[in-house]
């Protein structure tokens, strides 16, 4: 008997420890972490979702029922852990000699700080404290950091939401060289590529340190900040391949920045992709007509091209291919809405697996 009690004493304090290193990977730790029971948590919730999107066609409903997605993710968080605090102190109490039912009951009230029920003995009376104090810090730990996480999605969306009055809603990459060259000149990109490069590593380690961020939607049902890192990117690509203007480094630096950002949220995630892709043994999403179609829009609006278009088109895939399966992975993982060259081609989203894919070597 001992035995077994020193047994349920071992896995009641694994399933508590377990717990606490979960809020610490979640909330605390500043770098990209993924963490089994979160992952479950959103994984069978957003199973829950899916299942009352069933029959949803329109795009406007599934962005109204899934804008309560992420927050929900969030306020479940707490109760999962709390129910394996629960259990585990259970087993605690039960090994230290508390009957099964008791300890339930003195798990309960000491968890909940509700003091009523306790136990005798000094070894039943530290569990107590313990238990209490871990109750609160778990607690608190989500109403502390979620003025943190509202920061850097109010970040986020800021420059989200500036990006409408560039590129158009849903963002395109045409249409905002096309606004430059109307209203500023494509010299003036260069800040832009500037804001975006910071963006971009702003966006990395928020997203992968703080990952329910990913899924937290924009106040504008046809914002996203997947389709705008797609335009940001596209336009820096098209910039490079296509126009014919002085190489602006910075646009080869703003689209580096993006595809590593997209590609480290994918790591999170355990969403697949080719880690070394190279055009034109990788395959873009995006045709040789659209890219055609793209170029006689920006020429019809007098921006300057490239004679050679057949070297443009080698050019802008050997950019592109850097991001495109990351980009309509996540497009497709988050329910981004409809946008050229993104979600518009995106595979129909598909839940992740509880246990995260490895990536292909």
């Amino acid at each position: 008997m001992l035995i077994i009690r020193m047994v349920i004493f071992g896995l009641g304090l694994a399933v508590v420890a377990g717990t606490v290193v979960s809020a610490i990977r979640t909330f605390v730790l500043p770098r990209s972490a993924p963490d089994p029971l979160t992952r479950i948590v959103f994984v069978l919730l957003r199973y829950l979702f899916e299942f009352r999107l069933r029959r949803t066609l329109a795009y406007a409903e599934r962005d109204r029922v899934l804008a309560l997605y992420a927050p929900f993710g969030l306020l479940s968080l707490p109760p999962a852990w709390l129910a394996l605090v629960l259990f585990g102190y259970t087993g605690l109490y039960w090994a230290v000699g508390v009957p099964v039912w008791e300890a339930l009951r003195v798990s309960g009230s000491s968890l909940l700080t509700l003091g009523i029920a306790s136990v005798e003995g000094l070894p039943g009376a530290l569990l107590m404290f313990s238990e209490a104090a871990l109750g609160l810090i778990l607690v608190a730990l989500l109403i502390a950091y979620l003025p943190t996480m509202y920061s850097a999605f109010s970040k986020r969306e800021a420059a989200v939401t500036l990006l409408e009055v560039r590129a158009g809603s849903p963002p395109s990459a045409v249409e905002m060289i096309k606004r430059y060259q109307r209203f500023h000149g494509l010299d003036r990109l260069s800040e832009l590529w500037m804001t975006w490069e910071v963006w971009f590593a702003e966006l990395e380690e928020s997203h992968t340190s703080l990952p329910a961020l990913a899924f937290f939607r924009s106040p504008q049902p046809d914002h996203s900040w997947v389709t705008a890192s797609g335009a940001v990117m596209d336009a820096a690509a098209l910039l490079s391949a296509a126009v014919d203007a002085p190489l602006d480094p910075r646009a080869s630096l703003c689209i580096r920045a993006g595809y590593l950002a997209l590609r480290r949220i994918c790591d999170f995630f355990g969403l697949p992709y080719n880690p070394d892709p190279h055009y034109p043994a990788e395959p873009i999403s995006v045709t040789r007509d659209e890219f055609e179609a793209a170029c006689d829009d920006l020429a019809a609006q007098g921006v300057p091209l490239k004679p050679d278009r057949e070297r443009a088109w080698r050019d802008f895939a050997g950019w592109r291919v850097n991001y495109d399966t990351v980009l309509l992975a996540l497009c497709s993982v988050t329910s981004a809405p409809e946008a050229p060259w993104s979600s518009d081609r995106a595979p129909r989203f598909r839940i992740p697996a509880l246990v995260p894919q490895q990536k292909p070597r």
